[in-house]
């Protein structure tokens, strides 16, 4: 096809040396681009300072064939005949308007009963002319009688024809005239159209097919770079976006660019005079539109900035919502929020109040614009008789649909641009060459492989963190034949040496070496061919396990599936399911246990029969039984194979021919086990920490089997595979339930957690974490409680509502002056004919004032009400989410980032249901009530014929609405299987790349394209017709209605003014209605976030802050007991933090806890200030059971200081104040608590001493100082229960002290609970509590435990801090 790519080359050339297109387009769109596109680029550094859009508009069509391009040209020309309709429809208009006016004259000269029609012209009646006839010029005396009347009589006729005009005739031609109009513009609609649809399908088929497969043919490299997630979005949404661009968008541009200079030049050609004063008027509305727009963005951003205080202070809260809840600052909170809230909202009704100005405006200009234009106009009709009626309006209409057309081509050039800026990272990676090619055919294939591995000096850094180094100068040897153990600690760089083995990455310095061949030079697909993977987490594809284990390598038998099943002890598990090898593994083989995915996996590496087996974890994710199989499996197959397993557990490594020992990316230590333990490296620390872990947990686990209670024996069970499963998340691997795991309580074994914890690019972490798809449907909200909360503001409502109502009637309006314009032309006296001309022009002045006046009505009591609406829901969500339990915030959908866009958003948006709409529904109801009523009271025959059309030109007007919203849910749908398919190989490619299955999935995903393909094809059929018919339905209306006012003319004697007024009256309503379903999709938005907004108003906490229930009392003393409490985390509930805590307090005396850290010490405290309760057993306080009493009453009686104290963004004073919410305190109360918290001097130090800004979070001071800040709010609660959660353990020495004096003094006569660290805070505590695994092992004071010579006594000998 030679020609074809000849012509595509001068397309691109032409798209590069044509600044003029390129250059308008830029100016238009640019600065919307650089917004657009820059959020994809923040990705690719090095981008930055290159311009967003770096591909031509015409290089967007570089994938299109010869059959493309024609189909592109043939609906670009129907697109620019169809523009050229409309233009053409004026000519018959304006023929059409001249007919009616030369027979509304006619019957005007009939009537005058002294002139009749003789031969086809008008002339006096022989009786009246006879006595002139006589009169000679002598015959004076005849003359008296001749009075004024007979005067004008002497002056002979214009021989006006009369009596050849059949209006009804006249009419049916041009009702064939437009039907004419109308099919063709059906046929050019639905031809432009479908051809540019059909011609993007093709394309877009094909960039996605050259897209895909080039992102599979990647080095993994690429990945860690590129997220899953970034690479998903663009495969829909980018890819989406180019198909939009070269589209139905271009034709409909082209159609609107043709209409636009169709319409000039008819002006100009008809009448330049008219067309030059009308053009001179239109600055006026662009410099309006424009300021519109910069007061707009102006004003938006004021708005956002405002409200961006209330945000950071929504923001400050939420995150320090622990620290609120214990010192009861709640509703001091709200109010401080609300009072943010109100430059927002003045902001907002500002806003509001200038685009109602600037509607109204414009509004007024155009009337003015039409006042000026008839009056003119009318004068060349009548004054000069240069213009006939019609011309006047062929060239008025054609101007106005001119200037419309070009204002509604602009979102075209948005989509170009929007495109443009998709298509760049599309293209670019299309262009791209990997520099690992798996699809290459070049490079060595040996004959014979020993399977001999060396690495020389290998320096190896992350393609994504070139910072990092990972490997570093690493040497070793892997002998063939043998099986070599590698271990180290996390980040040692064990795996990262593996990869290199299968050359997912290139060493940046040394090379690998495979039987002294460089891996390099070798063959990349028959490399991966000789390797066997078995990872820690294996991947499984959704398939049968037949399926899976024949991925392995292509073409084996079922015989190959089943010894391979048999060798890796996987064959006999299979057999008992009942679908045996046709059992289907599930998404991720999430249907499989982890020992029968980890045995499947390794069937499917024996299959290859490989040379070389690298098990990287294998057995770490399972639990003993499994591992035991699997490694019995494991071992079998490791004879007479060159194998390199990366482990941690002991039982894996003992029986290795050699042990490697890495550290900071070299191998340190080699050697057997006994060797190595003699050395006392790497590997001996590994070991001894190891067997502590597990020492540990068998005790653990023998209590748990006295006490008998299966759940909790499952949490230990797990314990491991909870580790696993943890690094797996990281690893962003198994997509499956970890949404839920944070890594705070994680079990510490073997002293690990996880290797590949730093080993993944940072971006995949994040985005797995929080799966975006968890938000919950809601049921959109009703709007009868959406307009509840805003009845305060009816007031405003009523007003914007009569003002919506009045701009509804102005269209209407325009219809009566623009129709009696016309009949003024059928007057014959001058003068009055002037009069009546000057009359309606001043007229349009007037409802052009009005309407400036009522739409600003409009846009400020609108604004007004929807802002005051907007607040009050901020203030109301805000007051919601404050009274939340505590563990409510702790699910990550609840992050205070999501609560405050929550809070941004979604009170904005309900706006969107209540004032614009109500003003939207008002105005079109008003406006289609109006046009009814004026139209059956000229003609109603006339209104019922057009009524018939009246819902197929709204239909018409909605499906519009619908084409520029577009298909996009459809596609969606379609795309859906597809998108599994890549999104499965993309979460997977490292598995894929090893197995060297990329070819497979490129042809699985092409084979998913073809039916979203098919209905594009078709979807283009579809969307053509809905474009023609809705295009055509106009001309056809106009057609029907003007015949049949013709016959009403001429039958009925209607006056044909009436038959325009009518019919423009109802045409513009039409219009309107199809206007009002367009708005549709604000309505829906805002009903959407009204409910979600409901849904947290509605919601019953678990532990209510604002309620007054529950029991308060007087003498309040302090006694706290805990007796048997167990207690997980409600977004953990597999992890058992309390477990029978049993500990009681009495009052005054101080407990000390120590433990472990995640042994549920700060945990204990926190269910003490009831921000959770316990799942069982109960927390007493003075004899009461915590969950009856009033959380407010309880926390006032509790002060806390934490480890890291949270202080708010205000002066010192006020966070002093801040430990005391329910009264006003004194300046000397503060200096009081501050002189008993060590503090006072320092603060007198500071130059603005008690009103010194602390900064956010106490950014300004230094940790002693914050801490005892924090002291001195606790004690200003005078609080009887005093919390110390490691109040002491951030600080050194020095400020140590300080702070321990304070807290020694703050003590005296409380209840006190100190968690701590340091012994020396411990020492004089009434008792101490050991606690291990969520209860206490030993309490007692510090001589008993340290006579027991238990766990206490071992943690102060060695002077360890107890963690």
């Amino acid at each position: 096809m030679p020609t074809g790519s000849v012509r595509l080359n001068s397309i691109k050339k032409l798209g590069q040396e044509n600044p003029g297109y390129d250059t308008s387009d830029e100016d238009q769109t640019g600065s919307y681009m650089t917004v657009a596109v820059s959020k994809q680029d923040e990705k690719a550094k090095g981008k930055k300072d290159q311009p967003a859009i770096r591909v031509g508009f015409f290089q967007l069509f570089r994938f299109a064939s010869c059959k493309d391009v024609l189909m592109m040209i043939m609906g670009s020309v129907c697109a620019a005949l169809h523009g050229s309709a409309q233009p053409l429809m004026l000519l018959v208009f304006g023929l059409l308007t001249d007919t009616f006016i030369d027979y509304d004259i006619e019957l005007n000269e009939l009537r005058d009963d002294r002139k009749e029609c003789v031969n086809n012209t008008i002339q006096w009646k022989r009786n009246y002319t006879a006595p002139f006839d006589q009169l000679t010029p002598g015959n004076q005396s005849g003359w008296d009688f001749v009075n004024d009347s007979r005067w004008e009589m002497l002056k002979p006729l214009e021989g006006r024809p009369c009596g050849l005009l059949d209006i009804e005739y006249e009419m049916t031609n041009f009702a064939y005239y437009y039907v004419g109009i109308g099919l063709s513009v059906f046929v050019l609609g639905y031809f432009q159209i479908s051809l540019w649809v059909t011609s993007a399908a093709r394309q877009i088929q094909l960039i996605r097919k050259l897209y895909f497969s080039k992102v599979m043919r990647m080095e993994i490299g690429w990945f860690d770079c590129n997220s899953v997630g970034e690479l998903n979005t663009r495969m829909s949404d980018d890819i989406n976006k180019v198909n939009d661009a070269i589209a139905d968008q271009v034709s409909i541009f082209i159609q609107r660019f043709t209409t636009f200079v169709c319409g000039f030049c008819m002006g100009f050609v008809k009448g330049w005079k008219l067309t030059l004063i009308i053009i001179a008027a239109s600055p006026l509305i662009g410099v309006g539109a424009g300021l519109m727009a910069l007061f707009v963005a102006k004003l938006t951003g004021m708005e956002l900035q405002a409200y961006a205080k209330a945000g950071a202070v929504a923001d400050e809260v939420l995150s320090s919502i622990r620290t609120v809840a214990a010192f009861g600052g709640e509703k001091k909170e709200v109010d401080r929020y609300d009072k943010n809230l109100i430059s927002a909202q003045s902001w907002g009704i500002r806003k509001g109040l200038i685009m109602g100005f600037f509607t109204g405006y414009m509004w007024f200009i155009i009337f003015l614009c039409y006042a000026l234009a008839f009056w003119y106009g009318s004068g060349l009709v009548v004054d000069t008789k240069e213009y006939t009626p019609g011309t006047l309006l062929q060239v008025f209409f054609g101007v106005l649909i001119a200037a419309m057309n070009l204002g509604q081509a602009s979102p075209c050039l948005e989509a170009f641009a929007s495109g443009r800026g998709a298509a760049t990272t599309i293209f670019e990676t299309i262009e791209r060459e990997p520099e690992i090619d798996c699809f290459s055919e070049a490079g060595y294939k040996l004959d014979k492989v020993k399977g001999d591995i060396e690495f020389h000096n290998v320096t190896f850094y992350y393609p994504a963190r070139p910072e990092v180094k990972i490997l570093d100068q690493l040497s070793m040897v892997v002998r063939p034949g043998e099986t070599t153990a590698i271990v180290g600690p996390s980040g040692a760089g064990k795996s990262t040496a593996v990869q290199l083995i299968q050359r997912f990455y290139d060493p940046k310095e040394g090379m690998v070496t495979l039987d002294g061949h460089d891996v390099r030079g070798l063959n990349i697909k028959w490399l991966r061919s000789l390797i066997g993977v078995v990872e820690q987490e294996p991947v499984l594809f959704a398939t049968t396990i037949a399926e899976n284990i024949r991925y392995g390598r292509p073409g084996v038998t079922m015989d190959d599936v089943i010894a391979a099943a048999k060798q890796a002890n996987a064959y006999s598990f299979i057999m008992d399911l009942p679908q045996k090898f046709d059992t289907l593994v599930g998404e991720g083989g999430g249907q499989m246990s982890g020992g029968q995915k980890q045995r499947i996996a390794i069937a499917r590496a024996l299959v290859r029969n490989p040379r070389i087996l690298l098990l990287d974890m294998a057995t770490s994710a399972l639990d003993n039984e499994s591992e035991a199989v699997v490694q019995e499996a494991l071992d079998k197959v490791r004879l007479g194979r060159t194998t390199i397993s990366i482990a941690h557990r002991l039982s894996t490594i003992k029986n290795a021919d050699v042990i490697v020992g890495f550290e900071r990316g070299r191998a340190v230590e080699r050697g057997k086990h006994d060797e190595l333990l003699e050395r006392k490296g790497v590997y001996f620390t590994l070991v001894t920490l190891q067997s502590q872990g597990d020492k540990a947990l068998n005790e653990m686990a023998q209590k748990m089997a006295d006490q008998e209670e299966p759940p909790e024996k499952l949490s230990v069970s797990r314990a491991g595979s909870y580790r696993a499963s943890f690094r797996a998340s990281i690893r962003q691997r198994s997509r499956s339930q970890l949404s839920n795991l944070i890594p705070e309580s994680s079990v510490p074994i073997a002293g690990e957690l996880g290797p590949r914890a730093y080993s993944v690019s940072q971006g995949d972490k994040t985005k797995d974490a929080i799966p975006e798809e968890e938000e919950e449907p809601v049921e959109p909200a009703p709007v009868a409680r959406i307009l509840k909360y805003n009845l305060p503001e009816w007031p405003y409502m009523l007003f914007g509502s009569i003002g919506a109502a009045i701009n509804g009637g102005v269209n209407p309006v325009y219809s009566l002056l623009f129709s009696q314009i016309l009949a003024t032309f059928t007057i014959s006296d001058p003068v009055a004919q002037r009069k009546e001309i000057d009359g309606i022009c001043l007229f349009f002045v007037i409802v052009g004032l009005t309407s400036f006046f009522t739409q600003m009505l409009q846009g400020y009591a609108f604004s007004k009400s929807g802002e005051l609406l907007t607040r009050r829901l901020r203030r109301l969500g805000f007051h919601a989410m404050l009274g939340q339990e505590i563990g409510w915030f702790d699910d990550h959908r609840n992050s205070p980032g999501a609560l405050t866009t929550r809070l941004a958003t979604d009170a904005s948006q309900v706006q969107g249901a209540t004032g614009s709409q109500i003003g939207m529904i008002v105005n079109s109801l008003t406006n289609i009530g109006v046009a009814v009523i004026i139209s059956f009271y000229f003609s109603w025959k006339l209104t019922l014929v057009i009524m018939c059309f009246l819902p197929f030109i709204a239909l018409s007007g909605g499906l519009q609405a619908k084409m520029l919203t577009g298909f996009a849910k459809q596609d969606k749908q379609a795309m859906e299987a597809a998108g599994q398919i890549s999104g499965e190989a993309l979460n997977n490619i490292r598995t894929i790349a090893g197995l060297g299955k990329e070819q497979s999935f490129v042809e699985m995903y092409e084979a998913q394209l073809e039916a979203p393909y098919r209905a594009a094809l078709q979807k283009a059929n579809v969307y053509g017709v809905c474009y023609g018919f809705a295009q055509c339905v106009v001309f056809l209306a106009n057609s029907a209605s003007y015949r049949f006012g013709g016959y009403l003319v001429r039958q009925e004697g209607l006056h044909f003014s009436l038959v325009f007024r009518v019919i423009s009256a109802i045409v513009t309503s039409g219009t309107a209605l199809g206007r009002a379903s367009s708005y549709t999709p604000d309505y829906a938005k805002a009903k959407i976030s009204a409910a979600r907004l409901f849904q947290l108003l509605d919601r019953v906490p678990k532990i209510r802050v604002y309620s007054d229930e529950g029991d308060k009392w007087a003498g309040f003393r302090g006694d706290i007991e805990f007796i048997d409490c167990k207690f997980t985390y409600p977004t953990r509930p597999d992890i058992q933090v309390l477990n029978g805590l049993n500990v009681s307090v009495k009052p005054g005396q101080t407990l000390a806890f120590v433990g472990s850290s995640g042994c549920g010490k700060s945990t204990s405290v926190q269910l003490l200030e009831r921000f959770y309760d316990p799942d069982r057993g109960k927390v007493l306080i003075d004899g009461h059971n915590s969950t009856r009493v009033n959380v407010p009453f309880l926390r006032s009686k509790i002060g806390i200081v934490s480890q890291e104290p949270i202080l708010f963004d205000c002066s010192i004073a006020d966070n002093i104040k801040y430990g005391d919410n329910t009264r006003e305190i004194s300046m000397s109360d503060v200096i009081s608590a501050a002189k008993k918290a060590q503090l006072h001097d320092f603060v007198m130090a500071l130059p603005e001493k008690y009103d010194t800004n602390v900064g956010a979070q106490g950014s300004q001071l230094s940790r002693g100082q914050k801490q005892r800040i924090a002291i001195a709010r606790a004690i200003i609660r005078d609080p009887k229960i005093l919390l110390l959660d490691e109040a002491t353990s951030a600080l050194d020495t020095e400020s140590e002290k300080t702070v321990q004096e304070a807290l020694d003094k703050a003590r005296e006569g409380r209840t006190c609970i100190v968690i701590a660290h340091r012994l020396s805070t411990i020492q004089n505590s009434n008792i101490i509590a050991v606690m291990s695994r969520g209860c206490v092992i030993e309490k007692g004071t510090h001589d008993e435990l340290m006579a027991l010579k238990g766990a206490y006594y071992k943690l102060v000998t060695t002077g360890a801090p107890i963690s």
